[in-house]
């Protein structure tokens, strides 16, 4: 930026504080941060009233007075190189800054304040075929999804610093745009601060037979409170199990068609353990899948084989679709784990204390159950796609909802 367009921009910036735009503060706030006004020429008196400006139009909102005080103290600093120098002046944006530290103080006080106890710190144990994939790679991929799709631009994140202005109708104005989902902590902390699974594989679910990912399909005729698994033989739907055939229609609207594809994580690693099959090793992963795939009334129940183990005592395990899950045109069902009740073999309870680190400890699978979501008739969620979410939560014995009436 030249000086002669330095000049020009100021006084652009110094009619938008007259009208009170909104967009005054984020572009005043990024001309003041980016731009070494000294080197461009503008004058002492017009840098301090700019900043004075901007410190007038920031959003009076505690998470905000860090910038309001940075440039507080500019102002402060530069007061004496002006012809406004005035002790009196001087001696009230000192009470500013003051006034602004206690606040922040105040307010960080509250959002960072010490426990009371210090908190034992839980483990959960994970048990999968493949570890490196669940526990670091589906992790790493889930971080960058989220960073990619609701990363914040820098002109959208100065916006955020502001909105103590009247607001105009301006849908179309860039600059004040701030209500984006990135910005807002709740939404963004239950996709970033958590646990996610996800398959490094295509998953459709259709019900239609057309068009199905190369991997394989499982047919299951699914409604609500009745599911059977089919497959496909001669031009009839036979029964998965027995290879009796059914009399039903390919167009019968409770017919499900789940299908995969071949891993495409390109840093997912293959199966190399000896397979008399002749399947490539981009489709041994997926096929397994697929073949402990079932179905749970309208539900498809996607085994991953992820089990967990948890102190029950203490923890409960809430597993739910991933937040974007219905953009891909599915709902996820949510589930509830507060102990062992995996309805399994008598062995599978045996050896679940047949190992020291076993003792005391709880355990369940970890499911993906999808359903299509009304008015889909298919739907495909991608590879390195979060599709379900894992929240450890206190066990309902430790924790109760008080009526504030009744304490003290």
């Amino acid at each position: 930026m030249t000086q002669d367009e330095a000049r020009a921009y100021l006084n652009y910036l110094l009619t938008l504080s007259l009208r009170r735009e909104d967009a005054f503060g984020p572009l005043s706030l990024t001309f003041i941060r980016e731009q070494d006004l000294n080197q461009l020429g503008i004058l002492p008196e017009e840098h301090f009233s700019l900043l004075l400006a901007t410190i007038q139009a920031f959003a009076a909102e505690p998470k905000r007075y860090t910038q309001k005080l940075e440039l507080l103290q500019k102002a402060h600093q530069l007061l004496p190189n002006t012809r406004y120098f005035d002790p009196e002046l001087a001696q009230q944006l000192d009470h500013d800054i003051k006034k602004t530290s206690a606040e922040l103080g105040i307010y960080n006080e509250a959002m960072k304040g010490p426990r009371h106890q210090p908190l034992e710190k839980q483990c959960l144990i994970v048990e999968t075929d493949i570890p490196e994939y669940f526990l670091d790679l589906a992790q790493k991929r889930a971080a960058a999804y989220y960073q990619a799709k609701y990363r914040l631009s820098k002109e959208a994140k100065t916006a955020q610093h502001f909105g103590g202005t009247p607001k105009k109708f301006e849908p179309d104005n860039d600059t004040v745009h701030k209500e984006f989902p990135g910005a807002c902590a709740p939404f963004m902390t239950v996709r970033t601060n958590t646990f996610h699974l996800m398959l490094p594989f295509d998953l459709k679910i259709s019900r239609s037979p057309e068009d199905p990912l190369d991997a394989g399909v499982r047919i299951f005729y699914a409604k609500m409170g009745y599911s059977f698994p089919l497959r496909y033989e001669m031009g009839k739907l036979c029964s998965y199990h027995d290879g009796q055939v059914n009399d039903i229609s390919l167009d019968d609207p409770n017919l499900l068609f789940v299908s995969m594809s071949a891993v495409k994580d390109p840093d997912f690693q293959h199966q190399t353990e000896p397979t008399s099959s002749e399947i490539p090793p981009e489709y041994i992963y997926p096929v397994a899948v697929l073949e402990h795939t079932g179905s749970l009334g309208p539900f498809i129940q996607v085994s991953c084989n992820f089990k967990i183990w948890f102190d029950a005592s203490i923890v409960s395990i809430l597993i739910q679709g991933a937040p974007d899950l219905h953009e891909y045109g599915f709902q996820g069902g949510s589930g509830l784990m507060t102990r062992s009740y995996a309805s399994d073999k008598v062995h599978t309870y045996a050896e679940a204390q047949s190992e020291a680190w076993q003792e005391g400890l709880s355990f369940n699978f970890v499911n993906l159950h999808l359903s299509l979501s009304p008015g889909t008739d298919s739907a495909l969620i991608p590879h390195s796609t979060p599709i379900f979410s894992v929240y450890p939560v206190l066990n309902r014995q430790c924790f109760k909802f008080e009526d504030r009436r009744n304490i003290g």
